[in-house]
């Protein structure tokens, strides 16, 4: 059965950090490619970040210059560096997984994120 167990939200003041991790069970991290995304009330589940097997990486505009996402292999692990956070980046935010070989996508159960004063 796969898992992925994300860990490292919480209440943050503007312009602050945090660092979200996720970590794959079984065989699933080396076959995919890894993603964080969010979802912020009543709006639409959106891309933040993504980091293939290779280690290619894309952000999203919103987040480009203050977010780094990372992967450790040997730990099965995908993190997310967010410095300089905004109140617009309140949001859950979840861990997903892309299997390469057969399409299959994998979800966490969400981190909450707050960014206020």
């Amino acid at each position: 059965q796969v898992q992925l167990v994300e860990s490292g939200g919480g209440l943050v003041q503007p312009g602050g950090s945090l660092r979200l991790s996720c970590t794959a069970s079984g065989s699933i991290f080396s076959s995919s490619n890894m993603g964080w995304y969010r979802q912020a009330p009543g709006k639409q589940r959106e891309l933040v970040a993504g980091i293939t097997r290779g280690g290619r990486i894309n952000y999203a505009d919103s987040v480009k210059g203050r977010f780094t996402i990372s992967r450790d292999n040997a730990k099965n692990t995908v993190y997310l560096q967010m410095n300089s956070l905004k109140p617009e980046d309140t949001a859950v935010y979840y861990c997903n997984a892309e299997n390469v070989w057969i399409g299959s996508h994998y979800w966490g159960q969400g981190t909450q994120v707050t960014v206020s004063s």
